[in-house]
């Protein structure tokens, strides 16, 4: 009885905890609009609120998250921990975040891909674009996706 009582207290405050997340904060170029269109798209997945930095200085910003240079779009997440460095699909950040693959501080959409989250164009097809890993291990393709 004890035990079941223990195992119904640790999962409410799992719950509690999950409930209980921050926002998630978006440093960007200062006034970029599929920065907006990213975010909210963010906001429907992950069900948390978005808090928009307009950074004059996201290139500092950057280097003290471990983004490299070459992989640079026009607005930086943090996300429980883990960076996400332009428009990479929920989906993926869904997936970097359950397995938190060791030696992965982030993931990356280098450039702003028409297709991408954010980015779509109606009546355009999407370019083909890959999400890239990166931390103390590299960099790798995490994933790639056809526009």
């Amino acid at each position: 009885m004890l035990k079941r009582h223990l195992l119904g207290a640790a999962l409410m405050l799992l719950a509690t905890a999950a409930n209980a997340a921050g926002p998630i904060v978006v440093h960007r170029d200062p006034g970029c609009g599929c920065c907006e269109q990213w975010a909210a798209q963010v906001r429907a997945q992950f069900g948390r609120q978005i808090r928009m930095v307009d950074d004059q200085s996201r290139a500092t910003f950057q280097g003290t998250r471990g983004v490299p240079a070459s992989l640079s779009s026009c607005h930086t997440a943090v996300i429980d921990g883990l960076v996400f460095e332009g428009h990479v699909p929920i989906a993926d950040m869904k997936r970097v975040l359950a397995q938190r693959p060791k030696g992965v501080t982030g993931l990356a959409v280098a450039g702003m891909p028409v297709g991408s989250p954010g980015m779509e164009v109606p009546g355009r097809r999407g370019d083909p674009y890959v999400v890239v890993a990166f931390g103390p291990s590299g960099t790798r393709i995490f994933a790639r996706h056809q526009g």
